[in-house]
């Protein structure tokens, strides 16, 4: 019987699932493209249909149709799943109910406070005027699964425990607060997180509950206006964006994204039929394209969508300077960023409500950020009708570190010209002050490191190592198929190929996502998969290992001998011999490295 995994690459080719995301040009038999995961002028990324299977010649990236979805969308194999079931029309069932790990525990939940949520708008007349008032239709209300919590202390809490969720899992999934110590420094029962709230769930790529924005219903003049899940498993404020499940088809497809600031900014933009639009209510603007974990962050995401963007944020200052924050990220990354320039005292929600058709206007009128930045301070400088000398410490401070940010040579020639056209101020001079700044400014290493977007060969041996004790436990659990194979001898291989140190750690951090493993090969295999399937994919997973650790060992090596090569004026009489060793240490790995190439054939 197939597997819902072999279901699903039987409905899809990866061809049809590639393409959907990236522009694939015909290869002889093959199809390549530039790399989605790397920064590159030429393509080095192909696509091969017979095999099912994509690798890039650049940095390495290779797999099926489920391990570019979860590249290309940042999700989780279980996410990735759902994602692709859906769009092939697969429906997804997992047997192991009973069993399910700490993480789907948690998404059952986020699913089941989201209901509550929905039914609890529904009971609520003065909910739904507010919504009604906001200008939110039926149709968008229910889309974007809005809801409502009244203003009770423990509604939510009493409905998950009466469904048998336990207070440490509501807690865990940023449902509930623990009050402090009471009496014997005993802890109380939690209390929920959101009350009196209108709730807007935050959703992952795949459509996946993971947190909550809760918007006061009644100003009681003491609470936050607005209140958010706060990090948990599910979420990281870093990694997600509100909206992004709805908006990615429209930002592929119109190659650009709109970002707003906040929910009904976001909400109204969809129902106006602007749907290339997300937000960072609820969220958090990453300044890199992935975390040091290598899970990609927010900017990632829309980056591998569209390196187009159009920031559209509140008028006010507040607005204006995280507009600017975020346009500072976004070009370091090699972005192309525009500012939809709005009226004083007006946000995109305003703007849909007063006239959606100037709210477009607006949209087509943003000007490139560098452009938008001297005009402003060119307007600035007229309204508060400062002295024509006092401009380019303006310009200094306010437009060179944009410039600064910008990757070529060819466009900071261009906005340093635009700035001599509009300010008279001599390029020269331009040009030496941006060498200071240049010269001044601290490294970023978070910004620069975030400009490559590949994946990096120790994330990928992790996931390796991942697939190897999901296997192995999966083995362990059933007793026929365990009797047949040596897992004594495969730990010992993964020992041997790792190094002990690295094999110590990886045991220590998949044991609490043993469960969860299991369930992903059980999926990937199914209930009665031949033990010489089985045997088949560990020897490919011990191969791929082998050869990722040897990439790395030959990659140090290659370095410590351009290092050693530097130091050509050394006085270590052993500079030679050591430069020797490493060489003769690097044709080894390159020679085992071969043979993996040959095993393969």
């Amino acid at each position: 019987m197939s597997t819902p995994v072999e279901k699903i690459k039987e409905r899809l080719s990866i061809e049809e699932v590639v393409g959907s995301y990236i522009k694939l040009e015909k290869a002889g038999k093959n199809l390549k493209a530039k790399c989605p995961f790397h920064n590159e002028k030429t393509a080095s990324f192909y696509v091969s249909p017979d095999r099912g299977s994509f690798y890039c010649f650049g940095c390495g990236a290779k797999g099926d149709i489920f391990s570019f979805v979860e590249q290309f969308e940042g999700l989780d194999f279980m996410g990735t799943l759902k994602l692709l079931g859906e769009r092939a029309g697969i429906p997804i069932v997992f047997e192991r109910g009973e069993t399910k790990s700490e993480k789907e525990r948690l998404y059952t939940i986020m699913e089941e406070a989201t209901n509550f949520f929905e039914y609890g708008l529904s009971q609520s007349k003065e909910a739904k005027e507010y919504l009604k008032k906001r200008g939110l239709n039926e149709e968008t209300i229910k889309s974007f699964r809005i809801g409502f919590i009244p203003n009770e202390w423990r509604l939510l809490y009493n409905n998950l425990k009466n469904k048998g969720y336990s207070e440490n899992e509501i807690e865990k999934a940023g449902l509930g607060k623990r009050p402090e110590a009471g009496e014997n420094g005993l802890q109380k029962t939690i209390y929920d997180r959101f009350r009196g709230r209108i709730m807007f769930p935050i959703m992952d790529s795949s459509g996946r509950v993971i947190a909550f924005s809760g918007r006061i219903l009644v100003d009681d003049g003491k609470s936050a206006k607005y209140l958010n899940s706060p990090d948990t498993i599910l979420f990281n404020k870093s990694t997600v964006l509100y909206g992004i499940d709805k908006a990615k088809q429209d930002i592929r497809s119109k190659n650009y994204s709109i970002l707003v600031e906040g929910q009904m900014d976001l909400v109204l933009s969809h129902q106006a039929g602007i749907k290339n639009t997300v937000a960072v209510s609820g969220t958090a603007l990453s300044d890199t394209l992935t975390s040091r974990e290598n899970v990609i962050n927010n900017l990632g995401v829309i980056y591998r969508l569209s390196k187009n963007i159009i920031l559209a944020f509140d008028s006010d200052n507040a607005g204006r300077k995280a507009a600017m924050r975020s346009a500072q990220i976004a070009l370091s990354l090699g972005m192309d960023v525009k500012i939809a320039d709005l009226k004083e005292g007006k946000d995109p929600a305003d703007l849909v409500l007063e006239d959606r058709e100037e709210w477009k206007n607006v949209l087509r009128k943003a000007k490139p950020v560098i452009e938008f930045q001297i005009d402003s301070v060119l307007r600035e400088a007229e309204q508060k009708n400062i002295n024509l000398r006092k401009i380019p410490e303006l310009i200094r401070e306010k437009v060179l570190p944009f410039i600064l940010a910008l990757e070529g040579a060819m466009e900071k020639s261009h906005y340093i010209k635009m700035i001599h056209e509009k300010t008279q101020i001599s390029e020269d001079a331009i040009r030496e002050d941006l060498k200071k700044i240049m010269h001044n400014a601290p490294r970023q290493d978070t910004i620069s490191g975030g400009k490559i977007v590949g994946i990096a060969q120790v994330p990928r041996l992790e996931n390796i190592s991942r697939k190897l004790f999901g296997l192995l436990a999966y083995i362990e659990e059933r007793a026929n198929t365990k009797k047949d194979i040596d897992t004594d001898g495969i730990y010992a291989a993964i020992k041997r190929i790792a190094g002990e140190d690295i094999y110590n750690n990886l045991i220590k951090e998949v044991e609490p996502f043993k469960n969860e493993l299991i369930l992903e090969t059980e999926i990937l295999f199914g209930h009665n998969k031949e033990i010489k399937d089985i045997v088949r994919y560990k020897d490919e997973l011990l191969l791929n290992l082998e050869e990722d650790v040897l990439r790395k060992d030959l990659s140090d090596a290659m370095a410590e001998i351009t290092k050693l090569e530097a130091e050509v004026d050394s006085k270590d009489k052993d500079h030679e011999r050591k430069k020797l060793d490493i060489m003769k240490k690097c044709q080894i790995l390159a020679s085992r490295l071969g043979e993996i190439r040959i095993k393969r054939k």
